[in-house]
């Protein structure tokens, strides 16, 4: 990177741990009246994963923001379209390869213009297609309107996870390039249309160039931390070190000094215009959660190393399968592996730093057992175990 400018303002680690929160949403009153939509325009990604204990990934976001919103109602919130007037239906979101496979307002289909391009540049993407396949697909939807993978022949070849039939290859293939969008999960599929007849005129266009691409979503992301590192700004998005060089001058973003960050910063000059004050939300976090997306960055804010651990063979887990850290207070306190059992939430094993953090802990469980319609909470097993008659009690 070239010499950076000097810092717009000198930060202790406690005030960008604060600027972090309140810009992920945790810190001050939330926006009830904008609801899940404003939770995904305030954060401009939320990740999709098929995993799910509690609920899903996408599901746990605005429930950590908002609290007990019902669960259809953050569906409807991203895939139910509006209507307008006698317009087609214009859509809240449309899912795309961000930080992974994430739900992302609509208006910023025209942001991603640089990946479609770079995927189009491609000659091959994974898998090789008959001649024609792709034009098919292509025509099937012209045809026929919004298709499952299913509904467009059928996702698999009968193989391995990953042998998939050539009409779900193509039908990806167009995804990343752009030519088809995915606007609506049903029953965890993805439902495909044509982007020229589901993306609104006014944004359905490439006219975008790379560099500013770029530059809208390193300020976006810049916006959405608060305050961070090159690393943590060009991780949102899954942008490179050098793509975020090129545009940060032009960003918006200002550089700033954090206590104890060995590395250069960059702020959202509204987040450094006032104190965060207010609220703090006490809730359980999906691993997937956009607050601690990137692990150096957990560890550098919240001094809390975290690893989702679904994908470690069970008897090397430490924590558990879908270990969700505990937020309390500003800070993460502890963490418990949760499982369903009827109407029983099951905290298979709680961790917690300190016996402060079990009547935060007992709060955060009763209050995502109701979400889920679970009428009561059982512990398992608690790694400290002097601790658990306290997180018992406050349970009662």
């Amino acid at each position: 990177m070239t010499t950076l400018p000097p810092a717009a303002a000198d930060l202790s680690a406690d005030e960008a741990r604060r600027i972090a929160l309140r810009a992920q949403g945790f810190l001050g009153a939330p926006d009830r009246r904008a609801g899940v939509r404003g939770v995904l325009r305030h954060l401009g990604a939320v990740q999709l994963d098929t995993i799910s204990v509690l609920a899903r990934s996408h599901e746990l976001i605005p429930y950590a923001r908002l609290g007990a919103v019902g669960r259809a109602t953050v569906d409807d919130a991203y895939w139910a379209s509006t209507a307008v007037g006698t317009s087609p239906a214009r859509p809240h979101a449309f899912e795309y390869w961000s930080h992974a496979a994430c739900v992302l307002p609509v208006e910023e289909w025209p942001h991603f213009a640089f990946r479609r391009r770079a995927y189009r540049a491609r000659p091959h993407w994974y898998h090789d297609l008959p001649d024609g396949a792709y034009d098919a697909v292509i025509k099937q939807l012209r045809a026929e309107g919004p298709l499952t993978a299913t509904e467009l022949g059928g996702a698999k070849n009968g193989g391995e996870w990953w042998d998939w039939s050539e009409s779900k290859v193509a039908v990806e293939r167009a995804l990343m390039y752009g030519e088809v969008v995915c606007t609506q999960r049903r029953g965890w599929k993805r439902v495909y249309d044509l982007a020229e007849r589901a993306i609104p005129d006014d944004l359905l266009h490439d006219e975008l160039d790379d560099h500013e691409c770029l530059r809208r979503l390193v300020r976006l992301a810049g916006r959405a931390l608060g305050v961070g590192t090159r690393a943590d700004i060009a991780d949102y998005h899954r942008l490179k070190g050098e793509q975020f060089d090129a545009v940060i001058e032009e960003s918006g973003l200002v550089p700033v000094r954090v206590q104890g960050w060995e590395k250069p910063a960059w702020a959202d000059p509204e987040a450094l215009a006032s104190e965060p004050r207010g609220r703090h939300r006490t809730t359980l976090l999906s691993p997937f959660d956009s607050l601690i997306w990137e692990r150096a960055r957990t560890e550098r804010v919240f001094g809390f190393t975290h690893r989702l651990e679904a994908y470690v063979p069970k008897q090397k887990r430490v924590h558990g399968y879908f270990a969700m850290p505990l937020l309390a207070g500003g800070r993460l306190l502890g963490r418990v592996d949760p499982a369903r059992e009827g109407t029983t939430l099951v905290a298979r094993q709680v961790s917690l730093d300190t016996a402060k953090a079990a009547e935060p802990m007992a709060r955060a469980l009763r209050e995502a057992a109701e979400w889920v319609g679970c009428d009561s909470v059982r512990i398992e097993r608690v790694d400290r175990p002097e601790l658990a008659a306290a997180l018992t009690a406050a349970l009662a």
